[in-house]
C-alpha cells in the first residue's frame, strides 16, 4: 500500500493497485462528523468519483473508531439555528448531501466499523454498500429518543438493507445493535474480531479488485437501481421535517432530559 497522502485536515487516502483506503480521523477517538468533517468526506467521495483507476474503496476510522455522530459542539452547526429558514434548510443539505456523493461511487464501497457507528455515522455507513464490524462495535440511531426524525435519505437506505420490521426497531427505538445482530439482521456483511474490521474490508475490496471493473460497476449501478429507484421518492421531504422536529418542544425536551439524566415527558408538542 502506498504512503497516506493528506487529502484535507481529516482524511488521508491510500492506495494499493485498484484499491483505495480513506481514513476519517478527527484524532479524539470519537471522529464526530462537524460541518466541516462532512464537507471534507463529500470532496473526497467526489474526488474518487473521477478516478478510473480503482475497483473498491475502504472507508475507515482512524483511533480504533467510526465516528460518534453529529458533532453535537460544532460551532458552525449551532450556528446555523440563527440563520433565516432558507439558509438554514440550505445548510441541512450539508449531511445527506455527504450520503449522497459516497452512494453516488461507482467503485464498491465498503464501511470498516470499529466501537461504534451512531447517528449520522450509520447514515455513512449504509450509503456505502457493504459494512464490515468488529465484533464488539454496535449501530445505534439515537435521532427519534431526542426528538428528531431520521433524515439524510436514510430509511429508505435501511428498509433496503435490513426490511421494513427491522427498520422500525432500528430508527424508533434508537437502541444499540451489536455487530452480530446487525450481521444477522443484515445491517453488516461481516463481523470480524476487534481492530480486525478494516483487514476484513481489505480482503473483500481485494476480491472486487481483481475482477474485471468495466462490469463490476455496471453490475452495482443495476443492482441498485432496481433496488432503490423509489429511494428519493420516499424520502424527499426528510430534510424539511427534521427542520420542523429540530423546533418542536418535545425535541427541547429530549435533549433537556438527556444531559440532565432523566425520563423525558413528552407532549406531541
Amino acid at each position: 500500500m502506498t504512503e497516506p497522502e493528506r487529502f484535507g485536515e481529516f482524511t488521508t487516502i491510500a492506495r494499493e493497485g485498484r484499491i483505495v483506503t480513506v481514513t476519517f480521523d478527527r484524532g479524539d477517538r470519537l471522529n464526530a462528523l462537524s460541518v466541516a468533517a462532512m464537507r471534507e468526506l463529500t470532496e473526497v467521495a467526489r474526488h474518487l468519483s473521477a478516478d478510473t483507476q480503482s475497483s473498491a474503496i475502504v472507508l475507515t476510522g482512524g483511533g480504533g473508531v467510526f465516528t460518534a455522530g453529529a458533532d453535537l459542539k460544532d460551532p458552525e452547526a449551532a450556528a446555523r439555528k440563527k440563520l433565516p429558514l432558507l439558509e438554514q434548510r440550505q445548510a441541512l443539505k450539508v449531511g445527506p448531501d455527504m450520503c449522497a456523493a459516497w452512494e453516488a461511487l461507482e467503485q464498491v464501497t465498503i464501511a470498516a466499523v470499529e466501537r461504534f457507528c451512531v447517528g449520522g455515522g450509520v447514515a455513512l455507513a449504509i450509503a456505502c454498500d457493504h459494512r464490515i464490524a468488529g465484533r464488539g462495535a454496535h449501530f445505534r440511531l439515537p435521532e427519534i429518543p431526542l426528538g428528531m426524525n431520521m433524515s439524510w435519505h436514510s430509511n429508505p437506505r435501511l428498509v433496503n438493507l435490513v426490511g421494513p420490521s427491522k427498520a422500525k426497531l432500528i430508527t424508533i427505538l434508537g437502541e444499540q445493535v451489536p455487530a452480530e445482530t446487525a450481521m444477522a439482521w443484515g445491517l453488516a456483511d461481516g463481523v470480524t474480531e476487534d481492530g480486525e474490521a478494516l483487514e476484513a474490508a481489505l480482503d473483500l475490496a481485494g476480491r472486487i479488485a481483481a475482477l474485471p471493473p468495466v462490469p463490476v460497476r455496471m453490475s452495482k449501478q443495476s443492482i441498485d437501481m432496481a433496488a432503490k429507484a423509489l429511494n428519493l421518492a420516499t424520502t424527499y421531504m426528510d430534510r424539511d421535517q427534521f427542520a420542523l422536529t429540530a423546533m418542536s418542544e418535545d425535541q427541547r425536551e429530549a435533549v433537556s432530559a438527556f444531559l440532565e439524566k432523566r425520563t423525558p415527558d413528552f407532549k406531541g408538542n
